[in-house]
């Protein structure tokens, strides 16, 4: 009688085991947001968690919700603040992730850089408004809106794509008080990372009317993008006539690779310091942040495109 109870027992533990092992293999469907616009207007975020930032008491003083803009009377706004001991690096400053996944769609934000021109002119700082992760078997899937904001006349747009060590990246930096477009180029690391100019249908609009009086430090701007699996345009909206002005209508085809993600990823926004990344202006815009500048952020917004989201 022993032995028939401790061999049901054994057998028991048996299934118990290879029940266990086979839920804790089973994959985990990855979440995705619906559409959704954060207002920052309250004390948390029903769709991003703090991200960034060194662990200290700090989070208070980084991260300020539902706080009043200090250029835009009765607008409430998220208040990011980077910190002057924070190290190099993305990530290593403010930051917010969205909760769940996002993918194909539009993706908008309203956002106030911080003025530094006349306290610190050559400071070395990054604002960052993007998309970004990293799957083993796809490779990295991010789309970009940066400002280095020792010039708050240019941006950067672009997007990194492919596997670790072998990124490749799509990328135009454009001054958009002026009108000029410095450079549309694409590079990989496969390739020794030299940039290469695109032309033609990957250059689209070949110019840029200029914006009169344009410093993203100056007021809020409405920045956006539309990824589409074969496409990706990048775009503003004008300050006075609220038109969207295409910043580039990028169709996704270099020679020697897509550059346009194919994967799901994160919504992000954050603020860190750079110390070997200069603004196109200013070679010597590398110097570690002063004071603790601060970016205003209204709201962000995410809208899927559901054709593609199957």
């Amino acid at each position: 009688m022993k032995r028939i109870v401790f061999f049901l027992l054994n057998v028991f533990l048996l299934l118990f085991s290879v029940s266990a092992e086979a839920q804790e293999k089973k994959p985990v469907k990855p979440k995705f947001h619906k559409a959704f616009t954060e207002h920052f207007n309250k004390d948390s975020s029903k769709f991003f968690n703090l991200n960034g930032g060194r662990k200290r008491e700090s989070k208070q003083m980084r991260y300020v919700f539902g706080t009043q803009s200090l250029c835009e009377k009765g607008t409430d706004i998220m208040l990011f603040r980077i910190d002057p001991k924070d190290p190099f690096g993305p990530g290593r400053g403010p930051e917010i992730c969205s909760k769940d996944y996002t993918y194909y769609g539009s993706y908008s934000a309203r956002i106030r850089i911080p003025d530094v021109r006349e306290v610190q002119p050559n400071v070395g700082a990054v604002v960052g408004y993007f998309t970004y992760n990293m799957e083993k078997e796809k490779g990295l899937s991010e789309i970009d809106w940066e400002w280095l904001i020792a010039d708050p006349e240019i941006v950067y747009i672009g997007t990194w794509t492919g596997k670790q060590n072998a990124l490749q990246r799509i990328g135009r930096t454009i001054n958009l008080a002026k009108g000029i477009v410095y450079e549309c180029i694409y590079r990989s690391e496969a390739d020794g990372n030299r940039n290469h100019k695109l032309t033609g249908l990957q250059n689209q609009p070949e110019t840029i009317p200029a914006i009169k009086d344009f410093n993203a430090a100056s007021r809020f701007y409405t920045y956006g993008f539309d990824w589409y699996p074969d496409r990706l345009v990048w775009w503003i909206l004008h300050p006075e006539t609220e038109e969207k002005i295409v910043l580039w209508d990028y169709k996704g085809s270099t020679p020697l690779f897509s550059g346009i993600p194919d994967n799901k990823t994160r919504y992000l926004l954050n603020f860190w310091h750079t110390h070997n990344w200069p603004v196109h202006t200013n070679p010597k815009s590398v110097e570690k942040p002063k004071y603790p500048y601060e970016v205003e952020i209204d709201w962000m917004s995410y809208t899927p495109f559901k054709e593609y989201n199957k």
